[in-house]
């Protein structure tokens, strides 16, 4: 096979060598624009998976690579005059012009003909003699660029200024070096490569950029000011570029997040960072870019690819599909790493144990039991300082099992029972036996919080018919069974959703959501008067009467609660139901005072909360579930948008904003995964200084311990799990071996034997 490699980088020298290694026959080219000696970054980093991945592919190369490696530990974070550092990260690094000289010798001396200072551009005219063209130019691929409606691109430029530079100071951890100027925080990513040299990376906002004048220096006068605001961490030693050839503020860049829909065409395929990009703060594209090189030299070297166009493609196809999927899981992680650098702002006030807590987790790579087994000093620390203030000879206690206090109510601990309806009602609304033994488990099972499925205000407001009400005397009775149940059997407190089921109501239970009863279904009142989805019931648009009589059923409502005995009220403004209508623009299409800007549209759900909390009183606490982002862009309620409704409920005597997402539209496209609306969370508690409880796709005790640490939530709600165990929190205590949590007498012999059998099996 005759290949030719359009760039000269780790990505092309490694897969020309991967095809050598496989068939020495093979004709293999590698195109270079740049002399031999020519770099443009300073070290690079692997994992210890990474090393195993080469070494299984090219001993002889991965040796010389292990070789050349520097081997850390731990990481420093550096923020004013605190410094936390935690250890057993485990990394290795290199210098990169270290790393293309050992794989420009190892292709010599397997055969490959290295062509340097070699122009090439976007015509691959010249190539047209070659079985395979591999475009591996890198981010700025021409090749990409120039075809780039074939290789369906897909271009996120960030927000972040950042400029690569190196220094003679020797870093024995890997640095996050903060530093606050006149214009706002700049930070560094600092680690060193080999014996003689350290990467340093600096990043900011492009305000701050902006504020400090580099827009407007010459190289000469950056590296001057980059020293000079991080003197005392270089010890009087230069920072060096070797980007010389940028002029200005060239030198500094914006990250550009690269994907590809398709990886090839024809016999033309992209390779390493040509194909896709992962962000520098957690160091993997070049870990990427060779493993592709694996990947394609292994499906190109299978006999007959060659002989006929659909052997290639279907190689070809076989490639991006492993691939890909191993860059999207990547490029997540990079997402959320990216993200939180750009939010500084969020979490520069945090404690300093905190704020090292959340850069750590940043990613969502590394867990809370992660951090455990790399440095369990370290997270003891933290879960101390978590638990009491910091105080040095407190007792370790797990995040999840802190106590938590809103407006009176004192929780046991953060974990919460998530509403989920259960369509166990009887025909008039009342709860059943059913119920009282849903929640009285999932009381006794531990969880600090136990939250009832949407109590319909009133008839018209049910989703079903077998869906739970309490507009009535004898639903409240109903209730307060339960509330008794609770108390009397159970350290947990109880709250009751409150809500209206505006379009989305008189539907059949369970099965497919939103399907219109066949029969004896009920009028439907809404913001507008547009049906939930095609197939469904149209409402009719409230009127201003309408609208007193639903605030007024809500009023009514929580009164009941009250009396039942209730420990809090949880309103839904989330899901597409009645409320949230209002909230959306996706369903509130009106033209009056009550639609149009977001004051207009959050004025009648503000109404009916300050109703609510008149009627509740002022000593209870009133949670509100929102849906924050409506997933469909700028046409629904973004996460921005989502900061001032949280802010706005907030003022109007909300205590906690329940932070959910979506169902407000059948068109909408959330990007699904663990812990996927906990970034929802997270920016409405730091940045509009809300109580937040995180909900959604949280399934282990390791997440919620991390969501609470990293200051992302202050309660952790968990629906599907406590479905599947009601003793979800017991078995995370027997599990955490934490012992200071309420169990039901009865229970006290099997929680020992559970903690007994987890340690055991440690």
């Amino acid at each position: 096979m005759r290949v030719v490699c359009l760039g000269g980088g780790p990505a092309g020298l490694y897969f020309a060598i991967s095809m050598k290694l496989r068939n020495p026959e093979h004709e293999i080219v590698v195109a270079e624009r740049n002399k031999a000696g020519d770099t443009f970054g300073w070290g690079v980093v692997f994992s210890d998976q990474t090393l195993d991945n080469l070494r299984a592919n090219d001993p002889v190369s991965a040796a010389t690579i292990s070789a050349g490696f520097s081997h850390w530990d731990d990481i420093e974070v550096v923020i004013g005059d605190a410094v936390e550092r935690s250890g057993g990260h485990g990394f290795i690094g290199i210098g990169r012009k270290h790393l293309l000289n050992i794989l420009q010798d190892r292709a010599r001396a397997l055969g490959v003909d290295l062509r340097f200072e070699t122009e090439f551009d976007a015509d691959l005219s010249a190539w047209a003699d070659y079985d395979l063209v591999v475009a591996a130019d890198g981010i700025n691929s021409r090749i990409r660029t120039d075809h780039a409606d074939r290789f369906d691109v897909d271009i996120d430029v960030r927000a972040n200024k950042f400029i690569w530079l190196g220094t003679p100071r020797l870093f024995d951890a890997f640095g996050f070096l903060f530093e606050r100027t006149a214009h706002g925080w700049i930070w560094a990513h600092a680690y060193r490569f080999d014996e003689t040299r350290s990467t340093f990376i600096v990043e900011c906002s492009e305000a701050t950029w902006a504020g400090i004048g580099f827009d407007r220096m010459e190289p000469e006068e950056t590296i001057a000011t980059c020293e000079r605001i991080f003197a005392r961490h270089l010890d009087g030693q230069p920072l060096l570029t070797n980007g010389a050839h940028l002029r200005g503020s060239a030198a500094w860049i914006n990250f550009r997040r690269i994907l590809c829909g398709n990886w090839s065409f024809d016999n033309v395929v992209l390779l390493g960072d040509a194909a896709h990009t992962a962000h520098f703060s957690i160091g993997s594209g070049t870990k990427l870019a060779l493993e592709d090189a694996i990947k394609l030299a292994e499906v190109m070297s299978r006999p007959g690819v060659t002989a006929n166009r659909p052997a290639m493609r279907a190689a070809l196809g076989e490639y991006q599909k492993e691939r890909h999927v191993e860059v999207l899981k990547i490029q997540n992680s990079a997402r959320n790493s990216t993200e939180w650098f750009e939010t500084l702002d969020r979490y520069v006030d945090f404690a300093p144990e905190q704020f090292a807590y959340s850069l750590l987790t940043r990613s969502q790579r590394i867990s809370h039991e992660n951090l455990r087994l790399r440095d369990p000093d370290w997270l003891g620390r933290i879960e101390r300082w978590f638990a009491r203030d910091g105080t040095a000879d407190a007792a370790t206690v797990p995040p999840m099992f802190t106590p938590f206090e809103v407006r009176g109510m004192r929780l046991e601990n953060r974990v919460v029972v998530s509403p989920i309806l259960t369509y166990a009602a009887d025909e008039d609304g009342v709860p059943t036996d059913f119920h009282l033994v849903h929640y009285g488990a999932r009381a006794m099972g531990g969880a600090g919080l136990v939250m009832t499925e949407m109590a319909a205000v009133s008839p018209d407001g049910r989703i079903t018919p077998r869906c739970t009400g309490i507009h009535h005397d004898a639903q409240a009775a109903a209730w307060k069974r339960i509330v008794d149940f609770v108390h009397g059997c159970s350290a947990a407190k109880i709250a009751i959703q409150l809500g209206h089921a505006g379009a989305r109501g008189a539907t059949e239970p369970g099965g497919d959501p939103d399907r219109p009863l066949a029969e004896g279904g009920w009028p439907l009142v809404a913001a507008s008067g547009r049906p939930f989805r095609a197939a469904g019931r149209t409402p009719t648009e409230m009127t201003r009467e309408d609208m007193i009589r639903v605030r007024d059923d809500f009023a009514s409502a929580a009164s009941r609660a009250r009396h039942a005995g209730f420990d809090m009220i949880d309103l839904q403004f989330g899901h597409g139901f009645l409320l949230s209508g209002f909230i959306t623009p996706l369903m509130n299409l009106r033209s009056d005072d009550y639609g149009g800007s977001l004051e207009n549209r959050l004025r009648f759900p503000l109404e009916v909360l300050r109703s609510v909390r008149a009627a509740w009183g002022s000593d209870s606490p009133i949670a509100v579930r929102i849906s924050a982002d409506d997933w469909m862009g700028p046409a629904g309620v973004t996460s921005a948008e989502s900061v001032r409704i949280a802010q706005a409920l907030r003022d109007a005597g909300a205590d906690l904003i329940d932070v959910s997402a979506g169902e407000t539209s059948p068109e909408a496209k959330p990007v699904y995964g663990r812990m996927f609306q906990t970034p929802l969370s997270d920016r409405i508690r730091n940045e509009g200084g809300c109580v937040t409880m995180a909900v959604g796709n949280i399934y282990s005790a390791d997440h919620v311990n991390a969501i609470l640490a990293a200051g992302r939530a202050d309660l952790v709600a968990l629906g599907r799990p406590h479905l599947a165990d009601p003793a979800w929190t017991l078995r995370a205590a027997a599990q955490a071996r934490y012992r200071n949590v309420a169990v039901p007498p009865a229970y006290g012999l099997g929680q020992a034997q559970l903690e007994r059998i987890f340690t055991q099996g440690a």
